[in-house]
């Protein structure tokens, strides 16, 4: 070997070494980024309603969860429709709605492979103070045949919500094809809660609500209840799991243990415990098969 091949081995050598040197001093620097890194992406996304949002649910309770497990729960607060419609897409981890029907609909479907049922409340009809319609204490029934024949001004979300689709159905249940029959009295705006019954409150109208959000809402203007406590009121809560064998993508283990805490004892208390002037919003059934 001349002297320019030893020079050149040498060359490589050094190198070599000064980047396995390199790769040694580095390599506990990377090693430490991992666990930083994971506990970064310890949260997931829950598609809800406008609902548990509007109510100040999810403010009272994912502090909570968050201090217990370490999970960040990035909600997305739409409509029932549109929480299940994202859910399908795989762009949620967890979906947790108000519409018993439209989620049967979503489990045949293949998009989650069980319900938990985790709380309730109740449908309220608000209206004006001064209740032009004459409804007051009246079965929601007759209310809503009597606002149709008074043609009462009428608020709907029309979003394909879970209180949308009780509106509808509570329609038909009085015998009314709102489809077919509505007027300029019946507004849909396509839009949450909040904006429903701030419409309500600006046009002194009646609109279908879940206490839970009446109970937070500031701007009631002249706005009251005007029909509670009708059987057919009742508002159900569940929560799915997105199926992991559709998209890959859902955080499987960190969505249900949410899942799990949620329907848990000590979830269920947190539930229990969030009321606004000394009044419960949700009561916990997590105990409850056929809820």
């Amino acid at each position: 070997m001349n002297r320019w091949s030893k020079k050149l081995r040498a060359g490589v050598i050094g190198v070599v070494a000064a980047a396995a040197a390199s790769a040694l001093l580095w390599a506990p620097a990377v090693a430490q980024e991992k666990p930083q890194d994971a506990a970064q992406e310890k949260s997931i996304v829950v598609a809800s309603t406008t609902s548990t949002q509007d109510s100040g649910l999810f403010g009272y309770l994912l502090p909570i969860f968050k201090e217990k497990t370490g999970i960040d729960v990035k909600v997305v607060a739409q409509g029932t429709g549109q929480a299940l419609d994202t859910a399908r897409r795989g762009d949620a981890d967890v979906v947790f709605v108000h519409a018993k029907s439209a989620e049967e609909k979503f489990l045949a479907e293949g998009f989650s492979l069980k319900r938990y049922p985790v709380m309730y409340n109740d449908f309220v009809l608000i209206g004006p103070q001064n209740d032009p319609a004459g409804i007051k204490g009246k079965d929601i029934v007759t209310a809503l045949q009597t606002i149709k024949a008074k043609a009462a001004p009428f608020i709907s979300r029309g979003d394909r919500s879970g209180t949308h689709i009780a509106e509808l159905s509570l329609w038909k249940d009085a015998g009314i094809d709102i489809a077919a029959e509505k007027a300029d009295w019946y507004r849909e705006i396509g839009q949450g809660m909040g904006a429903a019954l701030n419409m309500a409150s600006a046009s002194s109208a009646y609109v279908l609500s879940d206490r839970g959000t009446w109970l937070a809402f500031k701007n009631r203007g002249d706005l009251g209840i005007v029909v509670e406590g009708d059987k057919r009121l009742f508002n159900q809560y569940g929560v799915m799991l997105v199926n992991p064998a559709k998209y890959p993508s859902v955080k499987k283990d960190l969505g249900q243990q949410f899942i799990d805490w949620l329907v848990s004892p000590e979830g269920q208390k947190v539930i229990a415990g969030y009321k606004i002037n000394g009044q419960q919003l949700f009561y916990p059934n997590a105990g409850d098969p056929s809820a």
